[in-house]
């Protein structure tokens, strides 16, 4: 059988893949029953469970906030493969940890080493980087995305229906599956990064969060890039954290009306992801594919704000999976302005701001949907959280449209502020 050249990279390509989906369904797997496990263990009621639950989310955030960027500097030193191997074992472990455990101490231990471990998908994205030439990294990065989607489809179905059965199951299947990821990489994963590419020594002010964020200052187009993800990122939070509220308190959905639309918002991503940016980017170029899936994300938060029934709101979805267009197009255009040498610590800057939204987004999205339907609400508004969702990335639109002013479709490896990049 004849081979290309881009047999090998496929391959590769088609295992990041699969193992960003197996972490994420083993991630999705636990989201319906761990807080129902965390309320058997800590005893209290509800109120007392939500708690808890908002300091694992917490917790979660800040680790990867902390540990993203140490994965990405590991990655750049000692290469890809070996990290992405160990991240894979780690959360492995932890997942049969978390099935184990009868307290919400541990199982508290247990959510902080798998948000250490978590961070793979720093290295996920400076391994498609390694391998993908520049023009095509968008639609790679678009592949990526829609295993997030699938594996936001089925892997909380999934998990609600062993849940249904046991609380544990969840976490002995999320075991199994990155268990199962550990050992077809070991045996199947080439590394993506050669010695003589790799840094030279290992930096701690680069890995460590604030250290790897000022390395963005050396490349000022991706500071406002990196800009553009956080805001994103924060924005999406509307979405995650008060879903539920806002479609029971409106439109009086139930949770099995709730799970099908959730089924829906992953399906609609995982089509424009897997389908559209491969289509799209050659065509427009990522910088125009950046600014109308900006746009296309703002529309649909607009749409869902002010949405007067259930209808209006479900006809929104598609619009705001369009968004998705954006995140494989802002990821392309870093790593074209970054050196090979660096990818993976970059990566992991872009990770801590994506962390750090995941840390206040919670709590500005919930406070802010309290606030406007509570007796002191200054007008009664439910969709306000995600109004200001719109306002977010209306924002974002005009910071990325500045930064990537005057440049052109496709810019191949770029070098730090005073290096003259290379048209």
């Amino acid at each position: 059988m004849n081979t290309t050249p881009d047999t090998p990279r496929r391959a590769a390509v088609i295992f990041i893949f699969v193992t960003v989906l197996i972490d994420i369904l083993s991630f999705g797997i636990i989201i319906p029953v761990l807080p129902h496990l965390i309320e058997r263990l800590g005893g209290g009621g509800i109120a007392r469970a939500a708690m808890w639950v908002g300091i694992f989310g917490t917790l979660f955030a800040t680790i990867q906030f902390i540990c993203a960027p140490i994965q990405g500097a590991l990655s750049d030193r000692f290469g890809r493969r070996s990290v992405i191997l160990l991240s894979n074992l780690g959360i492995g472990v932890d997942f049969l940890f978390m099935a184990l455990v009868n307290s919400v101490p541990m199982l508290l231990v247990g959510r902080f080493v798998s948000g250490m471990f978590a961070a793979s998908f720093t290295t996920a994205n400076a391994y498609i980087a390694d391998v993908t030439p520049p023009a095509k990294r968008a639609a790679s990065y678009g592949l990526l995305g829609s295993a997030f989607g699938i594996g936001f489809i089925i892997g909380p179905a999934l998990g609600g229906f062993l849940g249904h059965h046991d609380l544990r199951w969840p976490f002995y299947a999320a075991a199994l599956l990155a268990l199962t990821n550990f050992c077809y990489g070991w045996f199947i994963l080439p590394e993506s990064l050669p010695r003589e590419r790799r840094s030279a020594r290992f930096d701690w002010s680069h890995a460590n969060p604030l250290g790897s964020i000022m390395l963005l200052k050396r490349y000022q187009s991706v500071l406002g890039l990196a800009g553009v993800v956080f805001v994103a990122n924060l924005a999406h939070y509307a979405l995650q954290s008060v879903f539920v509220l806002y479609a029971d308190y409106r439109y009086g959905w139930g949770e099995q009306k709730v799970g099908y639309t959730l089924a829906l918002v992953g399906l609609c991503n995982a089509i424009v992801q897997a389908g559209l940016v491969r289509r799209l980017v050659p065509v427009l170029g990522e910088r125009r594919t950046l600014l109308a899936g900006v746009l296309f994300g703002a529309s649909g938060f607009a749409v869902m704000g002010l949405a007067p029934n259930g209808a209006t709101f479900l006809a929104a979805i598609p619009l705001l999976a369009l968004w998705g267009l954006a995140g494989p197009a802002t990821q392309a255009l870093i790593t074209h302005r970054v050196d090979e040498h660096e990818q993976g610590r970059v990566q992991g800057a872009v990770s801590s701001l994506s962390s750090v939204a995941g840390i206040f987004g919670p709590a500005l999205f919930t406070q802010v949907f309290a606030l406007f339907i509570g007796a002191r609400a200054p007008s009664v508004l439910p969709g306000a959280p995600y109004l200001l969702a719109t306002a977010l990335l209306v924002f974002g639109w005009f910071v990325a449209w500045r930064v990537t002013a005057g440049q052109p479709r496709h810019i191949h490896a770029a070098a730090p502020s005073g290096v003259p990049e290379q048209a």
